[in-house]
């Protein structure tokens, strides 16, 4: 009997697309631009990624000197990433410019997921994809 239920359960899974099995974007990232490393995780309701290890030293480029000399690893630059559709909205930060977008992030496969931050209320967009970190 034991054996039977593991076996339904197996096949339920097995049943269910492949999207409905892979749409956590749990995991550590790596940036297109291969420099910097962000672990997504959950936070409270929502998901948030920090900063695990970057080429750059310091956050330079903020918006507030108060915060330009502060180390970039430890900075949290995706905030309040809730399910949106298919994907997820929330709050992307770029430490590249200093300023904070509207984003979505789409998990496109197991081994990478696509970000785009918008300003102007999505009318201008750029995209990244990103690749799963091993």
């Amino acid at each position: 009997m034991k054996k039977a239920i593991l076996a339904a359960f197996g096949l339920v899974m097995l049943a269910l697309p492949a999207s409905a099995q892979s749409t956590d974007p749990s995991g550590t990232w790596l940036t297109q631009s291969g420099d910097t490393r962000v672990r997504i995780a959950k936070c409270g309701a929502a998901y948030c990624g920090t900063i695990v290890s970057s080429t750059y030293q310091k956050d330079t480029n903020n918006a507030d000197p108060k915060l330009r000399d502060r180390n970039i690893v430890g900075v949290q630059m995706i905030s309040d990433l809730k399910q949106d559709g298919d994907g997820y909205s929330g709050q992307l930060y770029n430490p590249q410019d200093g300023k904070t977008y509207t984003g979505k992030l789409k998990v496109m496969s197991p081994k990478t997921l696509q970000l785009s931050g918008c300003v102007f209320g999505g009318l201008i967009c750029r995209s990244q994809t990103w690749t799963k970190a091993n």
